[in-house]
């Protein structure tokens, strides 16, 4: 397994490039700004960027998903019923995305906008188990992803609470590579730490120890953070209909 983490600031966001060294197959899931960097790495790790995945349609920032998959020639994935311009990649719950000894399977999580979607990521030279989980804004560390952006917020929270019901299925110690950190608009109470395990948020992430839907959906309802900047505009372009 080979797995490269961007931090970025302005916007403040998480991409991930990761895969199988021996057989040389890669994905880079939610890239933002220059691509250079995603295909700089890849070639100084010897992979061949196969996919590039944007979890969701981002509302905070532009991605660059389709100009990286465009010079990567690589598949541009988002999940199947995604309100979005072809062309794309549709993948769907339960789908696994073949890596070479790595495999990423696709959990639709929808909530913090209805399209969402994790990746389950094993290493089959490490064991069959689940290793990690890109959860994008889902489940990120300290807090969930707000759900007013592309629906109504009560809406959103109900489909994000089941969501969230399903990744605390997961075993305790798969960790938790979220698509923000700290300093992001789409969350309340983000940690700085850009990482976590499904079983210390399960125990003090308080949004994620909710085990109540209707409070659950309370507990969305307030506190919301401004929204971002031309926010329908920004989804609009990522979802190849408009440019932002």
């Amino acid at each position: 397994m080979i797995l490269r983490q961007f931090l970025h600031a302005d916007p403040v966001a998480i991409s991930y490039l990761f895969g199988c060294g021996g057989k040389a197959a890669a994905a880079v899931v939610d890239p933002v700004g220059d691509i250079a960097p995603y295909l700089k790495s890849a070639q100084e790790t010897g992979m061949r960027i196969l996919y590039v995945i944007d979890t969701h349609i981002h509302a905070d920032h532009l991605s660059a998903g389709r100009r990286l998959a465009e010079a990567a020639g690589a598949d541009y994935a988002l999940f199947a019923e995604a309100r979005a311009a072809p062309p794309f990649r549709g993948v769907r719950d339960r789908e696994a995305l073949p890596l070479g000894n790595v495999s990423a399977e696709v959990l639709h999580t929808p909530g913090h906008t209805p399209e969402h979607i994790s990746l389950l990521v094993t290493d089959r030279t490490r064991s069959d188990e689940p290793w990690f989980a890109l959860t994008g804004h889902t489940l990120m560390v300290g807090d969930v992803g707000r759900t007013e952006l592309a629906s109504s917020v009560d809406e959103g929270a109900r489909l994000l609470f089941q969501s969230l019901k399903r990744l605390k299925g997961l075993p305790d110690y798969v960790e938790v590579l979220p698509g923000a950190f700290s300093g992001s608009v789409c969350g309340r109470s983000l940690s700085g730490k850009p990482m976590s395990t499904i079983g210390f948020e399960k125990r003090y992430n308080a949004a994620f120890r909710i085990a109540d839907e209707e409070a659950f959906v309370r507990s969305m309802s307030v506190d919301i953070p401004p929204p971002p900047l031309q926010a329908a505009e920004v989804r609009a372009a990522n979802a190849g209909f408009a440019m932002a």
